[in-house]
C-alpha cells in the first residue's frame, strides 16, 4: 500500500491566501493610519489655547454651572477648524460639552494677530432650552 503525502494547508491554499492577506494588510494599515493621524489632530486642536480657554470660561461662568452642573467637559467631537500661520490665525469652532446636569454647545470665533487672541463670539447654547449665554466680558457689549 502506497502513502500518499498530503500538501500542507499553506501549499493548498497560497493562491488566494497571498492576494487577499496583502490586500487586509494594505486596508488595515490605511484604517489604522487614518485613525491615528485624526486621534492626533483632535489631540492637537484639544490642547490649543482657543479650545482650553473656551472650556476654562465655561467652568468659570455661574450661569452655565447653574444649569449645566459642576466640572464641564467636552462632549465628544468638535466641529470646525483652527488655522494657523506665523503669529496669525483664525478659529471657529463648536464644541459640545456637559456637566451633571445638562449638556451644550460653545460656539467660538476668534482671530490671533501678532501671538495673541481675539475671540469676536464665545457664547454657550444649552441643549435643553437653546439659551446663549456669553462667554465674553459684559463690560464690552454695546461698544
Amino acid at each position: 500500500m502506497e502513502t500518499v503525502k498530503q500538501k500542507s494547508w499553506f501549499a493548498r491554499n497560497w493562491p488566494w491566501v497571498i492576494p487577499v492577506g496583502g490586500c487586509l494588510t494594505v486596508i488595515l494599515l490605511f484604517v489604522f493610519g487614518v485613525g491615528a493621524a485624526i486621534f492626533g489632530v483632535s489631540k492637537a486642536l484639544k490642547n490649543s489655547t482657543p479650545y482650553t480657554y473656551a472650556i476654562e470660561l465655561a467652568n468659570n461662568n455661574t450661569e452655565v454651572v447653574a444649569l449645566l452642573g459642576e466640572d464641564i467637559q467636552s462632549d465628544g467631537m468638535f466641529k470646525g477648524d483652527i488655522s494657523l500661520k506665523n503669529n496669525t490665525g483664525h478659529a471657529d469652532l463648536k464644541i459640545p460639552i456637559k456637566g451633571e446636569k445638562g449638556k451644550g454647545i460653545i460656539v467660538l470665533k476668534g482671530d490671533k494677530y501678532d501671538g495673541d487672541w481675539s475671540y469676536d463670539e464665545l457664547y454657550v447654547i444649552i441643549k435643553e432650552t437653546q439659551e446663549e449665554i456669553n462667554l465674553l466680558d459684559k463690560s464690552l457689549e454695546g461698544i
